[in-house]
Parts: structure tokens; C-alpha cells; sequence
């Protein structure tokens, strides 16, 4: 099985950035796209961005030009750098792994979540 260690959460005030950081160790050669979700209070958890192990990316129209998402498969660890942030972005991320081309074809690892809240 594949275990990811999330880093970079915390609180940060409107307009602040944060650098959200994913680990993936054990059975890595089944990795093939990674992605973040996220989930905030009363809502549904919702894909924010996905990275192919290609490089191809997509994003939530709602982060699209403030989140960046990115990889480094030498150190098999999936980044979000995350600019210009709202309080609608306070919410419960998620690491995703998945086994197939793209990360909305299917999870099949989760990190454990690391909570961004966005408030002055």
C-alpha cells in the first residue's frame, strides 16, 4: 500500500499564501496521478487540483490563477502553492493518490488531512 504524509497546513490571514506538501511512501510504483480535494464544513469534498505523472494539470474553477499544483516524482511528493487566499478556501485538504491516468478517475490512497483556515 501507498502512505502520504501531509505538511504546510495552518492559518493564514486573506491574502496570505501557504505551501501545502504531500509524501507518498511504500508500494510508489503503482503512482500515477496525485491531487488535492478539500472539504470544508457542511460541504462536500471537492477536487481542487490534479497532476498527471505526466505533468498534466487541472483545477477547481474556484483556485484557478491563485493555486498551483506540482510534483517532484524523484521525491514522489505533490505540492499545492496556494497564493491569494479568501476565506472560502478554509477547509480540511486531502492528499489523493491514484493508480489510473488521471486523479478524478479514482482515489485509491488518502492522506489523513491537514486543516487551512483563512481568517484575519
Amino acid at each position: 500500500q501507498v502512505q502520504l504524509v501531509e505538511s504546510g497546513g495552518g492559518l493564514v490571514q486573506p491574502g496570505g499564501s501557504l505551501r501545502l506538501s504531500c509524501a507518498a511512501s511504500g508500494s510508489i510504483f503503482s503512482i500515477n496521478a496525485m491531487g488535492w480535494y478539500r472539504q470544508a464544513s457542511g460541504k462536500q469534498r471537492e477536487l481542487v487540483a490534479g497532476i498527471t505523472s505526466g505533468g498534466s494539470t487541472k483545477y477547481a474553477d474556484s483556485v484557478k490563477g491563485r493555486f498551483t499544483i506540482s510534483r517532484d516524482n524523484a521525491k514522489n511528493t505533490v505540492y499545492l502553492q496556494m497564493n491569494s487566499l479568501k476565506p472560502g478556501d478554509t477547509a480540511v485538504y486531502y492528499c489523493a493518490v491514484g493508480l489510473d491516468t488521471q486523479i478524478d478517475y479514482g482515489v485509491n490512497y488518502w492522506g489523513k488531512g491537514i486543516l487551512v483556515t483563512v481568517s484575519s
